[in-house]
């Protein structure tokens, strides 16, 4: 039993606290007169700055447990936190208590089942690291400190997507802890409703405290690397590009990203932000195979800069993660895109590169390949058929300026982008989006039936700091609409 100063009275935290005790908690708790509470309470996103009266730091599913059962007895707001990366800044709240699993990094991986065992906070370099011993991954998203938990339970985008599924489609079983402090073994035998609205629907439903994933052969050594061309070629690039990856194997994962060439080591230092398309490839098959399906792209015009070749699949997947600091600051726009046609193409290169910021850009994922060929309704994750996501991030580090300016562009971006749009993928939404654009990311029969499973799960909507899915009032016994 852990003791933790907390307020007497919910509603009169900011006078001095009484003290109280979490039973069962055998974390750290943290509060605001702690020496580490700045630490504990910052997310990845710099722009963030909210102040939780409490951070419960779990070490294992029973303080996760005792936390929730806590916060509902409290009635405090309720966040969670995996790797707290999601640029909504949802694993940090004002005034309630964080339920933080950033200490729960565990991996296991049985290579003969080919199957991982993954705690809630652990992150996908965690994974990779564990995996790759093996020669086993699954789509782990492309920033190596990105969370499995939010990237997860949002859908999961990554290099094998097309060739392996999303990461949800490659989810086996979740523990999870529920909104009455119940911790439940969910599968497609266990709580089959839930399961399903784990893949997709976000942290509306519990606390995810643990995952089994599916495996598969990659790498550790895969062909890898961007392709560099001239800002002012843009156009010609995409054009190319929508050509090229019309017929490109599943094995071809690739991402499109616009903005200056960041100052990574493989970057010669006269190249470094200048504005640049850049697209950044990954072939999850042999080598050779790669060499053939990349051939046409590395040969179109003459890039400024080929990094392609073999290289360790953990090390690429962690190649951008100085690009993406913890502390900066961050605000973006999203949407799904269909195939790119002309009138398209010439929305994204007149605006891409208008932004004030270097550290600003935007990123396009191709999907289809695996992603679309699963049924629409098999997961959560909504809008399978689109051909992109396009994600728009303004950046500026603490200290600069360009806030105000690249947040302009961002949505100047995005309003360019209306007559194009198929939706979003949920992690990529902000955190001052229409409410509108949550159902957007599932299309409107995903959304009602997360809906039922909302309403079933947690009828208070006690886990609301997230793209939220409010219960249906009328259903809910005593139930009341709390979404913050």
């Amino acid at each position: 039993m852990v003791m933790i100063s907390i307020a007497a009275e919910v509603g009169q935290r900011s006078k001095e606290p009484a003290v109280s005790e979490i039973c069962g908690f055998r974390g750290r708790l943290i509060s605001a007169i702690h020496a580490d509470y700045d630490i504990a309470r910052a997310v990845w996103n710099g722009a963030i700055d909210r102040r939780p009266y409490l951070i419960a730091q779990c070490i294992g599913a029973a303080d996760v447990v005792a936390a929730v059962r806590f916060a509902r007895d409290h009635g405090l707001e309720i966040a969670i936190r995996g790797g707290g990366h999601n640029v909504a800044g949802t694993a940090v709240c004002n005034d309630g208590i964080v339920i933080d699993l950033s200490a729960m990094r565990g991996v296991r991986v049985d290579p003969d089942h080919r199957r991982a065992w993954v705690q809630g906070g652990a992150l996908w370099g965690d994974v990779d690291h564990e995996t790759q011993a093996h020669g086993l991954a699954t789509t782990g998203g492309i920033v190596s400190h990105t969370g499995v938990a939010g990237l997860t339970l949002g859908g999961g985008v990554g290099w094998l997507m097309r060739k392996h599924g999303l990461t949800v489609d490659n989810l086996m079983a979740v523990d999870v802890v529920t909104a009455d402090g119940e911790l439940l073994r969910v599968s497609e035998d266990e709580h089959p409703d839930l399961f399903w609205a784990l893949r997709g629907g976000g942290g509306n439903f519990g606390v995810a405290t643990a995952f089994e994933f599916r495996l598969h052969s990659v790498g550790p050594t895969v062909l890898a690397g961007p392709i560099l061309w001239d800002a002012t070629d843009a156009g010609e690039v995409l054009r190319f590009y929508r050509d090229f990856i019309r017929d490109a194997p599943d094995e071809l994962g690739t991402v499109v990203r616009f903005g200056a060439a960041p100052p990574l080591p493989a970057i010669p230092e006269d190249m470094h932000w200048r504005p640049v398309v850049m697209v950044g490839s990954c072939y999850a098959g042999p080598i050779e195979d790669g060499e053939q399906a990349l051939r046409p792209l590395r040969a179109f015009r003459t890039p400024v800069l080929d990094l392609v070749g073999p290289m360790p699949y953990a090390g690429f997947q962690s190649a951008l993660d100085s690009t993406v600091v913890h502390g900066w600051n961050y605000y973006w726009k999203s949407s799904h895109l269909p195939e790119l046609r002309d009138d398209l193409i010439d929305v994204i290169a007149g605006h891409a590169f208008s932004c004030s910021s270097p550290r600003s850009y935007a990123a396009m994922f191709h999907l289809k390949g695996a992603v679309s060929r699963a049924a629409e309704d098999e997961t959560a994750f909504g809008n399978r058929q689109a051909s992109h996501a396009l994600t728009i991030d303004a950046v500026w580090a603490p200290g600069e300026n360009f806030g105000d300016r690249d947040t302009a562009w961002t949505r100047a971006f995005f309003a360019a982008l209306s007559p194009f749009r198929e939706g979003v993928y949920v992690n990529f939404l902000g955190g001052d989006e229409d409410p509108g654009r949550v159902r957007e990311a599932y299309g409107d029969s995903i959304y009602d039936r997360l809906l039922n499973v909302k309403t079933r799960y947690d009828p208070d909507n006690a886990f609301h700091h997230n793209q939220n899915i409010r219960p249906r009032i009328d259903d809910c016994a005593g139930g009341s609409d709390s979404a913050g």
